[in-house]
């Protein structure tokens, strides 16, 4: 049976402090086979979930750099396991920054509608989202200071586990 328990956003979020300008040897460094980006977002969304999904493709999970979905490492697969998530793992809502709490994600565009970039939000103060990230390492970093043409907010709302 599935139930819903609380994301840790400050468990995220202090993951993402310590690993922004490092590597977790725990996790593959994606860095030269496209960046890691969204290697270092799911990483944080499991410090705060502490859940993976095993379904094979359409889950969302890490064994090893060859023993992963898309989702562990693609932009448009994290998007799309988060929103449509109904078993186990974090699931999300894409909504505006207006409700983006730190541990969420954004996703960065180009003006086709190609997400390339998967920021972790870390605060938000005074209006201002401030992210960190792989690829162009970054921590406290104002989102404000990328250049995109469109962004998505992902507000994680949870995370479901088997009890």
């Amino acid at each position: 049976m599935l139930i819903t328990i609380p994301y840790q956003r400050q468990s995220a979020v202090e993951y993402a402090r310590k690993w922004a300008f490092g590597r977790n040897p725990a996790f593959y460094d994606f860095e030269n086979l496209g960046g890691d980006c969204t290697n270092f977002a799911s990483q944080c969304l499991y410090a705060g979930s502490g859940v993976m999904n095993y379904t094979p493709t359409f889950g969302w999970y890490y064994r090893s750099s060859y023993d992963r979905t898309p989702s562990w490492t693609g932009v448009q697969y994290l998007y799309q396991f988060l929103i449509q998530n109904k078993g186990a793992g974090p699931f999300a809502i894409e909504t505006n920054r207006s409700r983006m709490l730190p541990g969420d994600i954004v996703q960065l565009g180009d003006q086709t509608g190609r997400f390339y970039h998967s920021p972790v939000v870390v605060a938000v103060e005074d209006n201002e989202i401030y992210v960190a990230a792989h690829s162009y390492d970054a921590y406290m970093r104002p989102l404000s200071t990328y250049i995109y043409d469109q962004a998505r907010f992902l507000h994680i709302e949870g995370v479901r586990k088997y009890q």
